[in-house]
């Protein structure tokens, strides 16, 4: 028999290939899984077609692919009853980057009906040496349809592949991994089993595992996000959208549709019900899952942008190849096309969701903070985001839009106005509101983490600035107070100044203003730099650029009339008083809050005592 043994020399290119594959191609060993499935169903894909032309080619009933570890003699066994090979389709399929089964079958079948064309999944050249991963030897016995004799390829992948007469009863192939000792973990039958769900599940070839002598069957068969919306039960969507992750509440959306025409996909997608167990801000990226006909690739290509990270589901496309850059398709134009369209489709979703009013209320306290992210991360998608925002508001109970806003806005009005603080209790009862308030001048309430961010880079909404509420040059003058107009403050001015004097290093300004009633003070930020929210942020950051805030004083407060009749020498402390009590207002803590407090306690302790 050794005189039937053929040695050849692997291609240059192979060589190279084999050490690309093994230490640098793919970033997980258990690929080599996948690819092997991919290549079997392949193999059976091909023959099935070729049956519609040959009886002789016909599949067996029961045909599967078969995975069989054997702990003892340390092999894993991959058959299946697909096409099968010959001696040269071996050589130049297994010994040569040039040409490969799967390619060159495909070129075949350009002229081929759509309806016809199986499903080919993978290029066998490429992906079957990814088996070096974890076997230190692979042999490979296939048998081709309408052949008598059946072939032996065998490599320890170090630069050369022997050819011998081999034994198979039945056309097809069996593709033996003499596994490496550092890798038993793959002759484990319940971790072959994972590996099977994970990565071919929805293939429409049987996949089986060999157990204590027991074939189990270990994928479903049926891709659901491929089967037409008119079959599918809500009981299927919703054993579906359980199987994806920890979901247990109902998705708020169902989002089913299959894309035609230059480009080619089916999209399953679901909007949860309510928040996961994990959360959403640590992990910005989206996890929808990418399959290539039927293959699961990855679930890392970010096929939604991190703004619409909450949807889950599949993709799954006929455009996509997949060869030696299986690993880096985030690149391919066709992918960047498909993002495109999958973002498309869900904006499109939520806008006439939210036109409807479907309990739109509740998918946004879910997942209204993230949707936001959109109008800082995406300029091209923002006319389309911001219609989505909602927003809590000074002047109305519930949630509001913009467009809402601008409809109760008062003549003459030319901003849109927001506050963000920290606390969205807080919020309702600012300081900063009481001069709106008082000229009935709504305002919009904003606390969630990404609010100090996003509404300088919207800018305008319908024509409409956005303007925040803490920025000290916006001019009220225009709206009356309901108490008619303020009268102007006299007396005040040596005051300002002296406050302003002894607060030279902490604040920008010291001014007096008339947007305040029942408020002694308020901070506000300068006209041109970020207002007071990012301010904050920047400090807290250790960043520079923050900038000092102003100090406005309320002329008419009964506080600032005392402090102002008091004699010049008790400014300085009642200056760093006033400076904290805004801080305090605005939710920060004051300079030092243990000096401010021994002076709030000895001023309590005074007031009582002279009270007695």
């Amino acid at each position: 028999m050794s005189e039937t043994i053929e040695r050849h020399e692997f291609g240059a290119e192979v060589g190279r290939l084999l050490d690309l594959v093994v230490h640098a191609l793919y970033s997980d060993r258990e690929i080599f899984l996948r690819e092997l499935v991919a290549n079997a169903a392949d193999a059976m894909d091909r023959r099935r077609f070729e049956a519609l032309t040959s009886a002789a080619s016909a599949l067996p009933p029961d045909a599967k692919v078969r995975i069989v570890p054997d702990k003892d003699a340390r092999t894993l066994t991959i058959s299946d009853a697909g096409i099968g090979m010959g001696k040269d389709d071996l050589a130049s399929s297994l010994g040569t980057i040039a040409r490969s089964g799967t390619r060159a079958f495909s070129q075949t079948l350009e002229a081929a009906k759509a309806e016809e064309r199986p499903s080919l999944i993978g290029q066998f050249g490429v992906g079957f040496y990814s088996a070096f991963m974890v076997a230190d030897r692979v042999s490979v016995t296939s048998r081709k349809v309408g052949a008598d004799e059946a072939w032996t390829w065998a490599s320890e992948g170090q630069g050369s592949y022997t050819l011998e007469p081999g034994t198979r009863a039945e056309p097809g192939t069996d593709i033996v991994l003499h596994i490496k000792a550092d890798a038993d973990e793959y002759l484990e039958p319940h971790r072959l089993d994972h590996l099977v769900r994970k990565w071919a599940d929805f293939i429409t070839v049987p996949v089986a595992i060999v157990r204590d002598g027991k074939d189990e069957a270990a994928n479903q068969g049926t891709a659901l996000w491929r089967k037409p919306k008119s079959e599918i039960t809500e009981e299927q969507y919703a054993e579906f959208y359980h199987s994806l992750g920890m979901n247990f509440d109902t998705p708020w959306a169902t989002l089913h549709w299959r894309a035609e025409g230059q480009l080619e996909f089916s999209a399953l997608l679901f909007v949860p019900g309510m928040k996961p167990f994990q959360a959403l801000e640590g992990e910005r990226q989206s996890k929808v899952r990418l399959h290539v006909r039927r293959m699961f690739i990855t679930d890392e290509a970010e096929l939604l942008p991190s703004w619409l990270r909450f949807v889950q589901g599949v993709v799954d496309t006929e455009d996509l190849p997949l060869n030696v850059s299986r690993e880096m398709l985030q690149s391919t134009p066709a992918l960047a096309r498909i993002r495109k369209a999958v973002t498309g489709r869900v904006v499109t979703e939520l806008t006439n969701r939210a036109k409807k009013g479907e309990d739109y209320e509740s998918f946004w306290e879910n997942f209204g903070p993230i949707l936001k992210e959109g109008i800082y991360e995406d300029f091209e998608r923002r006319p389309e985001i911001a219609p989505l925002l909602r927003f809590r508001s000074s002047a109305v109970e519930g949630w509001t839009s913009l467009a809402d806003y601008i409809s109760r806005m008062k003549d003459g009005q030319e901003a849109i106005y927001y506050l963000v603080a920290d606390d969205a209790e807080a919020l309702k009862s600012s300081a900063q509101l009481e001069g709106f308030r008082a000229r009935g001048l709504e305002v919009l309430l904003l606390s969630d983490h990404v609010d100090a961010f996003w509404p300088e880079q919207l800018g305008t909404f319908e024509g409409k600035a956005l303007r925040s509420v803490t920025k000290g040059n916006l001019d009220l003058s225009k709206f009356v107070p309901e108490g008619g107009d303020v009268a102007p403050a006299e007396g005040l001015d040596a005051f300002v100044a002296a406050v302003k004097t002894a607060l030279a290093d902490e604040v920008a300004d010291v001014r007096l203003t008339d947007r305040l009633v029942d408020s002694a003070v308020v901070l506000s930020a300068g006209g041109a730099g970020p207002d007071l929210q990012m301010q904050r942020l920047l400090r807290r950051a250790g960043r520079a650029g923050a900038g000092k805030p102003a100090l406005e004083i309320n002329p008419r407060h009964a506080l600032i009339r005392a402090l102002a009749a008091a004699p010049e020498s008790e400014v300085p402390e009642a200056a760093g008083m006033l400076l904290d009590l805004a801080r305090i207002q605005d939710g920060d803590s004051p300079r030092d809050p243990a000096a401010f407090a021994r002076k709030v306690a000895a001023s309590l302790a005074e007031a009582r005592s002279g009270g007695a």
